[in-house]
């Protein structure tokens, strides 16, 4: 289910984009995903967890006792489906840099993000690196707590955007020195929808199998995603005004929100999780795009790294008894843990996407970006039989010379 997710994430880009952007939107979503399952088999389930995959298949499937695996591969189906979230790391990164970055400095990124950056954060919280948690619960008395991710996941993610977006700036043309905002709207409003649904549904795998075992599942974590997706949707209906961008990704705020106290909140505290995130997301969408001038296209900072914050420190509000929770969470510990994850996101973002900026570059060129990132990276459109027909030959390559002398006549001519 959340290998499915992945599909997710890339029909909410191929519908938010422009149609010159589709292929690409496509084929990185699905790279990213093989590049960071590399990486993270090769190196980064090491680094969060001490475990390598480099023994013989008897030993990984717990056949040579005393080698530290489980029966059955057990280990290797929790790689599965940790893999799963590591990979939601390029693809939350995406949908910000979506239109103008460079396909293999993408990639370049990911290996490190997928290999080092995030596998540091995750060992340091459902691990035992670097004692962080024993910090936290030495200090509040509570470690910090997050049950499927709200920021380990989307918050890093978020803020690693974040910190790629303001190394790539703004698309050409999307913001006038006169102070005008040029409105790029959705291409395909049904594919956003198609995987704003499938991201729904395959988040109750990612919060639900989060117990990592059959004994551990809870439905109170079913129900809980369940309240703050709908809390979620119809708060943006309300503070969106019915805009169907700000709908379906409402929904996706709130079990952003909730996947850090998912399985200890009350299934109302759960719906007012959602609600706030919904309404959050809409307000920081438009500050960025229109106040503060930041073009993350999909919004993804919004929508992950300041949902998924407020949704660490919620899960320390919500989940405490007095509010109908199950307890154990530190409001204190969920504040500095949260605050944690988010600077350190941000902090890795300006570090990997500004280094990679000073060494091999990280944008498009001017004429690329205009041609759009289907015929300049692959050579081909996401409709070819609408494209232009070039007669002594009409394949992709011919297709993009023709569209490549336009556009360097728009720009130059």
């Amino acid at each position: 289910m959340v290998l499915a997710m992945h599909a997710g994430f890339a029909f909410l880009e191929v519908g938010t984009v422009r149609k010159k952007n589709q292929v690409n939107a496509l084929v990185k979503i699905l790279t990213d995903f093989a590049v960071s399952t590399t990486a993270y088999f090769f190196v980064g389930y090491a680094v969060a967890y001490g475990i390598g995959f480099f023994a013989s298949a008897p030993v990984l499937v717990g056949k040579v006792e005393g080698a530290g695996f489980a029966a059955n591969g057990y280990d290797l189906v929790k790689f599965f489906f940790l893999a799963t979230f590591a990979a939601a790391i390029p693809a939350i990164i995406s949908g910000g840099i979506a239109e103008r970055a460079r396909f293999w400095s993408q990639l370049a990124a990911t290996s490190i993000l997928v290999a080092l950056v995030y596998p540091l954060f995750e060992g340091m919280v459902w691990g035992t690196r670097l004692g962080f948690q024993e910090l936290v619960t030495a200090t509040f008395g509570l470690a910090f707590h997050d049950f499927a991710g709200s920021v380990v996941v989307h918050a890093v993610g978020g803020w690693i955007a974040l910190g790629a977006v303001l190394m790539l700036g703004a698309r050409k043309g999307r913001y006038r020195k006169d102070g005008h905002v040029i409105a790029i709207p959705p291409s395909n409003i049904p594919f956003l929808a198609l995987g704003s649904w499938v991201l729904c549904v395959g988040w109750f795998g990612f919060n639900v199998m989060s117990a990592q075992a059959i004994d551990g599942i809870s439905g109170l974590v079913a129900m809980n995603s369940l309240m703050a997706m709908v809390g979620g949707i119809l708060a943006s209906l309300v503070v969106g005004r019915n805009d169907p961008g700000f709908v379906h990704n409402g929904a996706l705020a709130g079990l952003v929100a909730v996947c850090a106290g998912s399985d200890v909140m009350h299934p109302i505290g759960a719906f007012a999780t959602g609600g706030i995130a919904g309404a959050l997301f809409v307000w920081a969408f438009n500050q960025c795009q229109n106040k503060w001038r930041i073009d993350d296209v999909l919004g993804v900072w919004a929508l992950h790294g300041l949902c998924g914050t407020m949704g660490g420190i919620a899960a320390g509000i919500f989940g405490q008894e007095a509010l109908g929770g199950l307890g154990g969470v530190s409001l204190g510990a969920q504040v500095f843990g949260t605050l944690t994850g988010a600077g350190f996101g941000f902090a890795a973002g300006l570090a990997v996407y500004g280094g990679l900026k000073a060494t091999i570059g990280i944008r498009l060129t001017e004429e690329d970006e205009f041609m759009g990132a289907d015929l300049a990276v692959h050579q081909i459109t996401a409709y070819p039989e609408e494209a232009t027909t070039v007669h002594d030959d009409a394949g992709p390559l011919a297709i993009r010379a023709a569209m490549g002398g336009a556009a360097h006549n728009s720009l130059h001519g």
